[in-house]
């Protein structure tokens, strides 16, 4: 599993979905589509490189794929070495190929936004400071998304009661992060506080992001979990047996509705009929309070062979069409809390993101 980087992993572990080569120039990433059958490691050359990337999801979870753009928008430095004004094209060009990828997170967009704006003050430099200029935001957007996970997961993992079985959907760890992760955090700093928690990771049809990732993760630092199919869910809320969901998001609209990998809705009604705490973990940048509602957000419609094939083995037959939405909303209505590093939103009491907006980190 070596990736031969030039320096410690800002993510600050010995495996990462995302980081920067300062030595080559070059964004590294894991291969997150073979796992967990094979640990690889990918360098990316070109902001087109990193724009395919993330549409074909090598790399996926909102906050690091605003990582990955980042440092693709630092290569835009890296190689436009001629006057400001062509360098501010070629970085509006990349951002928008960018942006276009997922058009459901909002740290995508958040990211391209914060590296234009940078973009625009380094624009008059020399090209290598410039990009070095370029290089450092991108490593700052990185850098505090991992402070970020940790201190939500601190916040989080104070809810979360002494032996508690926690439901979590997809994967909100490390590889959907700049490291540690959002719920995964979460269940990270309750583990380390000694609550002796046991998670069940919904497989998360149709690509799969819980039962080869979560686990993966999880087993990795040795956290008790156990796999369940998407659909056996409402036994164990009925059976008693889970005590405590905890998701990650993608965006988080101004009202608190949720939106996050489809399934989160089924599992919120789920929770909320057996009195089980349902809560959302994410970084501030996730939160979108230009987005008044779950109804504003854009759901990203992924392709009919996601869900008709299963690796190699065809599934549906040819011919018959497969719908395939990536993310549904959770209204606030069914959110318990929403933790971020800037502090606790409790939507079902009627509190929203706008009441944290002025506080830092």
């Amino acid at each position: 599993m070596s990736t031969n980087l030039s320096r410690a992993p800002l993510s600050g572990a010995d495996w990462f979905a995302v980081e920067f080569d300062p030595a080559t120039r070059a964004v590294v990433m894991l291969d997150q589509r073979l796992l967990p059958a094979e640990v690889r490691y990918e360098r990316y050359q070109t902001p087109d490189e990193v724009a395919d990337a993330i549409r074909d999801m090598v790399i996926r979870g909102a906050p690091a794929i605003g990582i990955v753009a980042a440092y693709a928008l630092a290569m835009v430095a890296r190689d436009e070495r001629s006057d400001a004004k062509m360098f501010l094209v070629a970085n509006g060009t990349a951002g928008r190929i960018l942006n276009a990828t997922r058009p459901t997170a909002v740290n995508l967009g958040w990211a391209i936004a914060r590296m234009s704006r940078k973009a625009g003050e380094v624009c008059e430099l020399e090209p290598e400071a410039r990009y070095q200029g370029m290089l450092d935001e991108a490593e700052a957007i990185h850098r505090e998304d991992v402070a970020s996970c940790r201190r939500l997961g601190e916040l989080g993992a104070a809810e979360v009661p002494e032996g508690a079985v926690i439901l979590t959907h997809c994967n909100a760890g490390a590889l959907a992060t700049g490291g540690y992760g959002t719920a995964l955090g979460v269940i990270r700093a309750a583990h380390a506080e000694g609550k002796n928690v046991r998670v069940l990771a919904g497989e998360t049809r149709p690509y799969l992001q819980g039962a080869r990732l979560t686990a993966w993760e999880l087993h990795r630092d040795g956290i008790p979990v156990e796999v369940i199919t998407d659909n056996m869910a409402g036994h164990f809320f009925q059976s008693g047996e889970i005590n405590f969901v905890v998701v990650g998001s993608d965006r988080i609209a101004a009202n608190s509705d949720v939106a996050n990998k489809i399934g989160t809705y089924s599992l919120a009604v789920l929770a909320n009929q057996h009195d089980v705490p349902f809560t959302v973990a994410a970084p501030w940048s996730t939160v979108d309070l230009r987005t008044r509602s779950g109804a504003d957000i854009p759901i990203e419609q992924r392709s009919r062979d996601e869900v008709a094939t299963v690796g190699k083995m065809t599934m549906v037959a040819d011919g018959v069409p497969c719908r395939h939405p990536a993310f549904d909303i959770t209204p606030a209505r069914l959110v318990d809390a929403i933790y971020t590093e800037r502090g606790i939103v409790r939507p079902k009491i009627g509190e929203r993101p706008d009441l944290l907006q002025s506080l830092q980190s």
